[in-house]
């Protein structure tokens, strides 16, 4: 018996797909049994001949029905059947499906979210964003969607992100450096694969971000945790290292959120001196910084070109829009080219475009002059309703910069106790311990609270909220 659900958000051929394909697998409906027709089960479901013909189609393209000319369609017997029965193994209400879904679920159903995987709707600049969108599709040629991008990006957007980090990191370089990307994640694959013969082993900051440990672990790289100090890196250890190249974040390290100063960023260029070494700088928020001006980049005072410097939209724009970049040194341009000469750039043309009229504008400066202003009034509350509700039971790492901090508390309670206590109140926070390698150095008392996607109206509430149920439960 078929089931149509209208409220799915499901196309309902779909769903009668889905079901007899499923009653076939299953041998509810036996090899070689006649189906009804078209007309037939459209009447029956109340749906058009077109959505019952679109399933069928669908079921015939993929080897579960026959169309026999003037008979109409009956099922095929599969000679695999035992491999194709869905098992408990497989089924979507599985354990391992759950746990993979969990975080969006719980995104979803509780009320106070401090997590990292979304970021305030009221900020993203959606009506001009859709006018710029219309003017772009209207002023666009029919053969730009007929071929292939440019390979390394739109140019007017390598342009735009020249002047802009000139501006505002002091990154030098030239539009044809620009790598554009559809995020972090890709361009970070591309380097694993250029760096390959450099050394097959890369150093990265201990703790640190744990997407790219996983890329590099993906590209098959090994990888070497090097120890942080307050005020990043230790560079003495990466000396002592077999690694010649090295991923840090030293203008907001991930997730400590601590600033490398330029003492120590000069003895990290000396170190890719003395060890012909690559450094990338992963700059993934720069614009948020609140009780000081930005500091330069790595990049801005590399004199040997050792410093690949990546950036994103994902944090200042949004991450559904999927456009990251890198800036390559001019040593690595050519080595580039010659590897990924018959790559064509990942992200979307009509994006690019769009952003590049965005920037071109002005609108981009607009927005992150809102932005900023909005992210400190977050951070500041949030900073400030901490110490009001928790005092000197806590101790806040990483202010004054970034979308995030680390909250580590002195009441004994392990990392896991807090997350769900946190959760039972209605409250989101991400763990820490996720970021270290070496797990026997983390004191495993901390949580991250981020406040990019949470509104100003619930921060109060959700601290307070968090604070009774870890102190005074």
């Amino acid at each position: 018996m078929i089931i149509i659900n209208n409220d799915k958000n499901i196309p309902i051929y779909i769903q009668i797909y889905e079901q007899i394909k499923n009653e076939i697998i299953t041998e509810q409906i036996p090899g070689d049994s006649k189906l009804p027709s078209i007309r037939g089960l459209s009447e029956t479901l109340n749906v058009s001949r077109n959505t019952v013909e679109n399933a069928y189609q669908q079921l015939s393209s993929e080897g579960y029905i026959k169309s026999k000319p003037g008979s109409g369609y009956f099922s095929l017997k599969l000679d695999s059947i035992q491999l194709l029965k869905p098992t408990n193994e497989n089924l979507l209400d599985n354990k391992e499906h759950n746990k993979l879904f969990q975080d969006t679920s719980d995104t979803e159903s509780l009320k106070f979210n401090f997590t990292n995987r979304c970021y305030s709707v009221s900020e993203f600049p959606l009506r001009t964003w859709k006018k710029l969108t219309n003017q772009c599709m209207q002023s666009i040629d029919f053969l730009s969607f007929t071929k292939y991008d440019a390979q390394f990006g739109v140019h007017d957007l390598q342009i735009e992100l020249m002047k802009y980090l000139k501006k505002s990191r002091g990154v030098s370089c030239t539009p044809e450096q620009i790598i554009i990307s559809s995020g972090m994640e890709y361009s970070l694959s591309l380097l694993c694969q250029l760096f390959r013969e450099i050394s097959p082993k890369i150093a990265i900051e201990d703790p640190g971000y744990s997407v790219a440990k996983s890329i590099f672990d993906n590209n098959g790289y090994s990888v070497l945790p090097i120890r942080l100090e307050k005020n990043g890196i230790n560079v003495e250890e990466l000396y002592k290292s077999s690694g010649k190249v090295v991923y840090v974040t030293p203008s907001h390290q991930f997730p400590t959120g601590s600033l490398m100063p330029l003492q120590k960023r000069l003895h990290l260029l000396e170190w890719a001196t003395r060890k012909q070494g690559i450094i990338i700088e992963d700059d993934y928020d720069s614009e948020f910084r609140y009780n000081s001006r930005p500091i330069p980049s790595l990049q801005s005072i590399d004199s040997i070109g050792s410093v690949v410097y990546l950036g994103t939209f994902s944090k200042s724009l949004s991450p559904s829009i999927r456009i990251g970049y890198m800036v390559l040194p001019q040593s690595l341009l050519k080595k580039y080219y010659e590897h990924f000469d018959s790559y064509h750039v990942t992200a979307s043309l009509m994006q690019q475009k769009i952003l590049a009229q965005f920037m071109q504008l002005g609108y981009w400066d607009r927005h992150i002059r809102r932005i900023h202003i909005n992210a400190i009034k977050k951070h500041n509350l949030l900073i400030q309703t901490i110490q009001e509700y928790m005092g000197d039971k806590v101790i806040i790492h990483g202010q004054d910069s970034g979308l995030h901090i680390l909250l580590e508390f002195k009441n004994g309670l392990k990392e896991d106790e807090i997350i769900e206590k946190g959760k039972k109140c209605g409250v989101l926070v991400s763990p820490v311990s996720t970021y270290w390698m070496r797990k026997k150095e983390y004191k495993n008392n901390m949580i991250m609270l981020s406040y990019g996607g949470i509104a100003e109206d619930k921060i109060v509430e959700g601290i307070r909220t968090l604070s009774n149920a870890i102190f005074n439960d």
